[in-house]
């Protein structure tokens, strides 16, 4: 994991700022093309255009549910969910309920996830538990949560709580979840030091808006 190019395969290479105009848009997918970045993640309304960008690429395209605070209803991620699929994401990186598993609802949390995967069987998802949030105990509920629920990853931060990505959650992850499932770790991941010790403690997907400092670093 010492060069650029190894790197770069693990970034899902972001754009979420809800200021985005197409041309920021379409810079992204050419710099993911470029560098060789895993996908490009960006907000639904955003999927389409990159669908046509990306279609002689293999650059995978990536989306966002219930994004940032996973407060809405399971209708509604469910539509936003199954609109994104049949408009080409391959990814799915959704913000369950916070406030739900906060408040020990764990029966409804894991319903809300395999509802989503389920209904949409042709995308990876990856589940946003927000680390910031969580105490030890809750982490490690985290983790059995999202392996129950079917979800093929557990990713740690949206970016826009308190703390993104720590080395240690990562590690926790990566104990816990003994190969069931793998780990995006976002949030704060600004230089190539920081994303090889990510990689290193367990991430199998890096989420960050700096891809390019990271692979120029």
């Amino acid at each position: 994991m010492e060069t650029a190019i190894d790197i770069a395969k693990y970034i899902d290479h972001s754009l979420l700022k809800p200021t985005a105009t197409y041309s920021d848009i379409e810079k992204a997918c050419k710099e993911a093309t470029e560098y060789g970045f895993y996908s490009v993640c960006v907000n639904p309304f955003h999927v389409r255009r990159i669908r046509e960008i990306l279609k002689d690429t293999d650059v995978k395209i990536c989306t966002v549910i219930g994004f940032p605070l996973g407060a809405n209803t399971l209708k509604t991620k469910l539509i936003e969910a199954t609109s994104a699929q049949m408009d080409g994401a391959d990814e799915l990186d959704i913000v369950w309920n916070i406030g739900a598993f906060k408040s020990g609802d764990y029966s409804y949390v894991l319903e809300e996830i395999r509802t989503l995967v389920c209904y949409t069987e042709n995308c990876i998802h990856k589940i946003i538990v927000e680390t910031a949030y969580l105490t030890e105990e809750e982490k490690k509920k985290a983790v059995e949560i999202v392996i129950e629920s079917g979800a093929e990853f557990i990713k740690t931060s949206t970016g826009f709580a308190p703390e993104g990505a720590k080395i240690e959650d990562v590690k926790l992850f990566k104990e816990l979840s003994k190969g069931k499932i793998k780990i995006k770790a976002a949030g704060g991941i600004r230089d190539f030091k920081t994303a090889v010790e990510m990689i290193k403690a367990g991430a199998d997907r890096i989420g960050t808006s700096h891809s390019l400092e990271i692979i120029k670093g």
